[in-house]
């Protein structure tokens, strides 16, 4: 998130800030004195100093902008192709197997991306994976820990990773919870989806098999796509994610995360927070999720509210013909216990998924060590999430 305490605001008193900023914490149920959140005034008080209007921090500790938590940086692994290159399109196709860097910029500002190609010639016109980071993650780590460009190779699709600039969120967080970013033409929602529609042009990509997933913060923004360009996504996938307007601004956010949904009992006493009462979903795009039921991140609760919200919408979208709901319990190779449940419409088409990880925390399930956020004794989130959209009926058009 941008630093509120721009260089001309006029002189405050930090302390009294911090006070504030903790008594919405309190309010939203969040303790600071303990856990994930024991470092939060310390941190604020860093991010003062930062600007000179405010006496040192004692220590660092973690932002409270990280809607997410922290992740450590990985180079280029086996598996995510050649060294990446930078700069915009310019002429013709990266070579296959390549993993390229480029940049997009439209009215709402710029973001770089990663483009990889898949290794073997592939089918003409090609699907596209879209893949949204959590907070401090990178395009390579990503990449490196659900492994997704080993699929386009088997599968033989484009992979695309937008990039959350530091500029525009100190911890690289998608911003889900700011209001001018949960809608269409506006914020970073355009941005992702001006590079998808750039990347639509030059290639020979399928506009009706255009698919995103995300990872925490990244989940929560792909929600916000499958909302907001539903005729650009034929399919969404959502891993420890948040439903679709959830929060307006950070401590409802965190508020979010706990469980809560703004104007509930976790929330009384927050500033605005009626504005943040339960959004309607109004558009029936497929969803698959992935969610460990011992998240402590981002409670499990989010994942049904996610189903909630997709199931209304798509009774809706039918005429009210409730979904077919069939629930299955297994054990992955990895040793993770799961249940799987699949909602059909009236001709048995798979519309929702909803995958609850027993015992699993806040990580990509399925996925590679050598990226962060991974818990490799899950089911396959990333080929699940592959068969999922590869199985959706083309329909729609970019």
């Amino acid at each position: 998130m941008k630093n509120p305490f721009g260089p001309q605001a006029p002189p405050f008193d930090a302390s009294k800030i911090t006070d504030t900023i903790q008594r919405a914490l309190a309010a939203a149920g969040l303790d600071t004195t303990s856990g994930p959140m024991r470092s939060v005034s310390e941190t604020i008080q860093r991010a003062l100093s930062s600007v000179g209007r405010a006496a040192p921090a004692s220590a660092p500790g973690p932002d409270p902008s990280v809607i997410d938590v922290a992740a450590r940086v990985v180079g280029s692994a086996h598996d995510i192709g050649e060294p990446a290159r930078r700069g915009a399109f310019t002429g013709g196709p990266p070579a296959r197997g390549t993993f390229v860097t480029r940049d997009f910029g439209n009215h709402a500002g710029s973001r770089a991306y990663k483009l990889y190609v898949p290794r073997h010639e592939p089918r003409s016109p090609m699907p596209m994976v879209v893949m949204l980071h959590g907070c401090t993650q990178s395009a390579e780590d990503f990449a490196a820990g659900t492994r997704m460009n080993r699929l386009a190779d088997e599968h033989g699709f484009l992979v695309v990773y937008p990039e959350q600039a530091a500029h525009a969120n100190v911890s690289k967080c998608w911003n889900w919870f700011q209001s001018q970013d949960q809608v269409r033409d506006s914020g970073e929602p355009s941005l992702i989806a001006g590079i998808v529609r750039d990347l639509a042009r030059q290639h020979e990509v399928d506009p009706r098999r255009i698919f995103v997933a995300g990872l925490s913060a990244g989940a929560a923004m792909a929600v916000i796509l499958g909302e907001t360009y539903p005729e650009l996504f034929a399919a969404v996938g959502v891993h420890s994610g948040l439903p679709y307007g959830s929060a307006h601004d950070i401590p409802s956010a965190l508020a979010a995360m706990k469980g809560g949904r703004g104007g509930s009992a976790g929330a009384r006493g927050m500033p605005r927070a009626a504005e943040a009462r339960r959004k309607r979903v109004a558009q029936a795009v497929p969803t698959i999720v992935f969610h460990g039921d011992r998240d402590h991140t981002v409670q499990v609760s989010n994942a049904a509210e996610i189903i909630r919200q997709a199931t209304e919408a798509h009774v809706a979208a039918a005429g009210a013909s409730a979904l077919q709901a069939s629930t299955q319990r297994a054990t992955a190779p990895g040793g993770r216990s799961y249940s799987r449940t699949v909602h059909a419409d009236a001709s048995g088409q798979p519309r929702l998924e909803s995958w609850t990880l027993h015992g699993a925390g806040h990580a990509w399930s399925g996925g590679d060590a050598s990226g962060s956020y991974t818990d490799a004794s899950g089911p396959d989130a990333s080929a699940e999430m592959v068969r999922f959209f590869l199985s959706q009926p083309r329909a729609g058009s970019a």
